[in-house]
């Protein structure tokens, strides 16, 4: 078995994932759990990542990368941001030191757009981006990372230009949960997906975004003068907000910005799918291979470059 070199940790809001990497970057064992930063605040940080560190036997001598809302006001240790423009190699060493631990504990810096127009922040996606795009990367990339709140960011010669956030997960849950578009889905999830509803929404609303919410209206009037069933008012509901997200982001790039999707499980899928029915061409990684790549690349920048391990 190959010899531990360091621990990866991504914290989230509400999720806790932990990777103990050996000296060939390999992962040598691996931790999930709900302790993210909520549950974390209340607990103790320094004892939930103890305690899965003891449950993988981290040996007490190797470091801590961590990325996520572990850096936040909220979090542990304020990590800060770093202001955009910026290049990707500088998110690598701007890491902040957790005091009074026993071993190197460092956690990476966020994003920040300070923009009168514009304001926008990150925090977590910053690593995946440095996992999903090489800091040496030539031309225009739009990277797609969807989620509860989805984040596209503009990358231009290894530099991070600007970026948007668009609420598109959150917007679905509250829609389908807490309007009069709530009754128009009751069922849905006993119902076979509606893929031609899907794409007709992705259409229109990438087409017109200005009127989502009329839009988003057609569900109900859909079911009650045309006969759309709960799963294909589910599907336009869907639809609607990531072609208007889709919209938003492309009229923010340029023509020739090749995009890249990182995301994985169910909304690489669903992403995967609007692309496709888009007619736009994406290249996919996986979110957690990408967050991993970049918190290997943030320890070796951090802990081993000196030491010749690369």
């Amino acid at each position: 078995m190959t010899k531990p070199a360091y621990v990866a940790v991504d914290w989230g809001t509400s999720s806790f994932r932990l990777w103990l990497i050996g000296e060939d970057g390999s992962i040598v064992s691996e931790r999930r759990s709900g302790e993210g930063m909520t549950t974390a605040a209340q607990t103790g940080f320094a004892r939930v990542l103890q305690t899965h560190l003891d449950a993988v036997s981290a040996p007490d001598t190797i470091p801590v990368i961590v990325c996520g809302m572990a850096g936040a006001r909220q979090g542990w240790v304020e990590a800060g941001y770093i202001d955009t423009p910026t290049s990707l190699a500088a998110i690598l060493t701007a890491a902040v030191t957790v005091p009074e631990q026993t071993r190197d504990v460092r956690i990476l810096p966020g994003l920040a757009q300070r923009s009168q127009q514009a304001p926008d922040v990150m925090r977590g996606e910053e690593t995946q981006l440095l996992g999903a795009i090489a800091a040496d990367a030539k031309g225009e990339q739009l990277v797609c990372m969807p989620g509860t709140h989805s984040k596209w960011v503009r990358v231009l010669d290894g530099q991070v230009t600007g970026f948007s956030t668009f609420m598109t997960g959150e917007l679905f849950d509250v829609i389908t949960k807490h309007t009069i578009l709530s009754h128009a889905v009751a069922g849905a999830a006993d119902m076979p997906a509606d893929v031609k509803a899907f794409e007709a929404a992705l259409n229109a609303a990438l087409d017109k975004p200005a009127l989502v919410t009329n839009l988003l209206f057609t569900a109900r009037s859909g079911q009650l003068l045309n006969g759309l069933t709960a799963a294909g008012a589910q599907a336009l509901i869907s639809g609607t907000l990531i072609g208007a997200e889709i919209a938003g982001a492309l009229a923010s790039a340029g023509q020739n910005a090749a995009i890249t999707l990182v995301a994985s499980g169910r909304l690489r899928a669903l992403y995967e799918d609007a692309f496709r029915a888009l007619s736009l061409t994406c290249k996919t990684i996986d979110a957690d291979a990408a967050v991993r790549r970049g918190l290997s690349a943030a320890a070796e920048a951090i802990w081993f470059k000196k030491e010749g391990k690369n």
